[in-house]
């Protein structure tokens, strides 16, 4: 089995780290919130086994990855830029990459602004949506009003607070909570003067595919780093939509995977389920599958490993 490799490089001004493993074709494997690069143990060894260089870093705001201050500093731009950096750090000409939940839309990004330095692109979770006529923010509080998790994410504090006033049991939680093995798909609105997680009882047992030492590793990453960086992205959403004005209209041209579960909180979102792969493909004219998992939840490559691991295989052969 190869052994799993740390090391940082430079890219776009920050200091990124990193988990690499294999050599052959690269694979990038981009995380989402709140997570870092740990969400991909079980894919780095199986792609790599199977001839592949597979990376998966922290994400600008995560881990041991640079976290900067400024809230505009987490823009889509600065995020595909790490990326594309990142490439040139590992003298990499050009990769398929693969996200997962925030990770989906830097992944889609890159594919639409860099589709050069791509050979394919994988969603999970979140498919690619196209630039919309109205600012993101003000059709989520026409859709789902004021009380959406994303609108209670923009003041700066308030979410920080009720995250990491106790950090495990916030990750315990979130990773059952928006999991196929919780019998209520969440809805993600959080009560007028309440908190995102409100006085829900911790499960006494957790889903098979998450273990108390992955709760550990999660833990110990955000009571060192807090949740800051991960919710600034969130508070670049209206700045994202202005900031891609010049690809209104834009489609993503490179191979494309998506796979969601049909358990999945973005899944039952409005616009979701089935209609929301064949919006995919209007946008995504190479898009090879839609995939939808069943019984499976929000955190796909955890939640169903060897099912994602051979879809991926299956796609980075067929390139």
């Amino acid at each position: 089995m190869p052994d799993l490799q740390h090391r940082f490089v430079e890219t776009n001004n920050i200091r990124m780290h990193l988990v690499e493993v294999g050599a052959g074709p690269l694979v990038v494997l981009l995380h989402g919130f709140p997570e870092s690069w740990y969400s991909w143990r079980h894919q780095l060894t199986a792609l790599a086994e199977a001839g592949f260089h597979v990376v998966a870093p922290d994400q600008r705001g995560y881990g041991q990855t640079d976290r900067p201050e400024a809230i505009d500093a987490y823009s889509m731009f600065h995020l595909v830029g790490d990326v594309i950096g990142m490439l040139d750090a590992l003298g990499e000409e050009r990769a398929v990459v693969v996200g997962h939940d925030w990770g989906a839309p830097v992944a889609w990004h890159t594919a639409l602004l860099r589709p050069d330095r791509l050979r394919g692109v994988v969603g999970l979770s979140v498919p690619f949506r196209a630039r919309g006529d109205r600012p993101p923010l003000a059709v989520l509080r026409a859709v789902a009003g004021d009380g959406f998790y994303q609108i209670y994410f923009q003041k700066p504090g308030i979410a920080e607070a009720d995250l990491q006033r106790d950090v495990r049991r916030t990750i315990r939680l979130m990773l059952y909570g928006a999991s196929g093995e919780n019998p209520t798909v969440p809805d993600m609105m959080v009560r007028p003067g309440g908190t995102l997680l409100p006085d829900t009882a911790v499960p006494d047992h957790l889903p098979d595919w998450i273990h108390e030492a992955d709760i550990d590793f999660y833990t110990r990453e955000f009571e060192r780093t807090g949740f800051a960086g991960g919710l600034n992205w969130y508070r670049n959403i209206d700045r994202n939509w202005e900031l891609t004005a010049p690809w209104s209209g834009a489609r993503v041209t490179v191979p494309a995977l998506y796979v969601v579960g049909d358990r999945d909180v973005v899944y039952h979102f409005p616009g979701g389920g089935q209609q929301m792969i064949d919006n995919l493909k209007r946008w995504v004219p190479n898009l090879k599958q839609g995939i939808v998992l069943e019984g499976c939840g929000h955190w796909t490559q955890q939640e169903r490993p060897s099912k994602v691991n051979g879809l991926l295989l299956e796609f980075l052969v067929s390139l």
